[in-house]
């Protein structure tokens, strides 16, 4: 073969499949000997079903952009009827599904080749992912001994080490832009409701998850964008119409922007020092390019907001637990200990403190906007306060919630930028332009305001071409 199946993007896999170099079946073998290969030391790719995938192609695949490419789907919140699902959780271990969701749909019309599921964290509230239900930790290809992130750990692992050229994932508060700051890849979130939660569910913990992917490529994460935006049938807002779309807004640079860089967290405190410093040289290039780039740092009650998303997603967890155990005890074999610990919390909560809690939400986003209204396009942070966590320091163990994440060893501490923008809707994304002394990526976020989803896309295409990050591979996938 004239093609290397690891080093490539998706969009260079479904060009070899157009011009007949490479067929699906063979793409598909490829990735099965990856996972052969790779996936008893990472514990990345779940539940697979070979047979969906070849059925899918012996009946014919869409002729959609990414016709014949292999690809994993997150065990964790996308309704698939031929793919089976834990959820990340001993309590919803091989839940079978009716129908498709919408966005699933959309993804199959895009043509790729489905063939499993990646790991993610029960309950999607870690920036690890460790769940009981797969027997074991997820690791990270660039160094086993560390975590790949969450909640789409198991993408971003998958990913990296070349088992697929790109995977699904969702971000609730930074779940695809921390796997893909710890993974060395590009993860984008658009703007609140750019695609679609249905028909299963109105919406994600009050409007701030959305779906997204972990990808070797901007053009990739703009092409499957492009595919799958838009609202779905009764959604209960959207978001506003694109220009021209993802993949046209990466054909050309965007104007000169005005950026915000803070090389600290949003409350001022310091972060790592070799982080720091990645986003500091992220902002040299910036200038580099004829950007106009100056110090700054939103007025904006961080802190609130992650009380508030705190408290949300706790009862949003205690809501899907108290559902799934249909009147059964709430007991440790079935629960992991900090999704216990959130509905312990939510118990705490009084009635009406969900609704408050979202329009301190609401507040928040107001402030950020009248941040981004008031001078810059783009504000430049770290995607974490540090490089990739070892594995074990963020399991679900503890019955502590509310500690696991605002604590001063907590997620918050950790990802102090990520969920800001889930809170404010604004797109933002995760590039991988840092490597740590010990050989560790280090994202750099940039976020945007909402709506402008296609400026922020641009300028990561422009970044990309800059500096490009393509050769960057972990070793495991070497």
């Amino acid at each position: 073969m004239t093609w290397e199946f690891g080093a490539a993007d998706a969009t260079a896999l479904a060009g070899l499949v157009a011009t007949g170099e490479v067929t699906p079946d063979e793409l598909l073998d490829a990735a099965l000997a990856a996972v052969e290969a790779h996936n008893g030391a990472l514990n990345a790719v779940v539940l697979m079903q070979e047979g969906v995938a070849r059925k899918a192609i012996a009946e014919g695949l869409p002729r959609g952009p990414f016709r014949g490419v292999p690809f994993l789907i997150k065990d964790l919140g996308i309704e698939a009827k031929d793919f089976p699902s834990h959820n990340g959780s001993r309590l919803l271990a091989n839940t079978v599904y009716r129908g498709d969701s919408s966005i699933f749909k959309r993804i199959k019309a895009t043509g790729v080749v489905t063939f499993g599921r990646t790991t993610a964290p029960e309950g999607g509230i870690g920036a690890a992912t460790e769940a009981a239900v797969y027997g074991g930790p997820t690791r990270n290809p660039w160094n086993l001994d560390h975590t790949p992130g969450g909640s789409s750990g198991g993408a971003g692992a998958a990913v990296a080490a070349g088992i697929v050229s790109f995977a699904h994932g969702s971000d609730g508060g930074g779940s695809v832009r921390i796997p893909a700051s710890s993974c060395g890849l590009f993860g984008f979130k658009p703007t609140r409701a750019r695609l679609p939660d249905g028909p299963y569910a109105g919406e994600g913990w009050a409007g701030m998850a959305i779906d997204g992917f972990l990808t070797r490529s901007v053009r990739d994460t703009a092409v499957m964008l492009d595919a799958c935006e838009g609202a779905d049938l009764g959604a209960p807002y959207w978001a506003p119409p694109l220009a021209r779309g993802h993949a046209a807004a990466i054909s050309r640079p965007p104007r000169r922007l005005r950026i915000a860089v803070c090389d600290t967290t949003l409350t001022g405190d310091p972060i790592h020092p070799e982080v720091a410093a990645a986003v500091r040289s992220a902002a040299k290039l910036l200038e580099s390019l004829g950007h106009v780039v100056e110090p700054a740092q939103p007025r904006a009650d961080v802190l609130g907001m992650m009380r508030a998303w705190t408290d949300i997603v706790a009862v949003g967890t205690a809501l899907g637990i108290r559902s799934a155990l249909k009147g059964r005890p709430l007991t440790a074999d079935l629960v992991e200990g900090v999704s216990r610990g959130a509905c312990a919390h939510a118990e705490t909560l009084h009635p009406t403190r969900y609704l408050e809690a979202v329009g301190e939400i609401h507040a928040f986003g107001r402030q950020m906007a009248a941040f981004f209204d008031q001078g810059p396009d783009i504000l430049l942070t770290a995607t974490l306060a540090e490089p990739p966590a070892k594995v074990g320091r963020f399991d679900h163990a503890t019955e502590d919630y509310v500690a696991y994440r605002t604590g001063p060893e907590g997620i918050f501490a950790y990802s102090p930028f990520c969920a800001a923008f889930n809170a404010s809707g604004q797109p933002a994304a995760s590039l991988p332009l840092g490597c740590s002394a010990d050989g560790l990526p280090i994202g750099i976020h940039l976020a945007a305001a909402f709506g402008q989803d296609e400026t922020l896309i641009s300028l990561c295409a422009e970044l990309e071409q800059a500096a490009p990050w393509g050769a960057l591979r972990a070793p495991m996938s070497q």
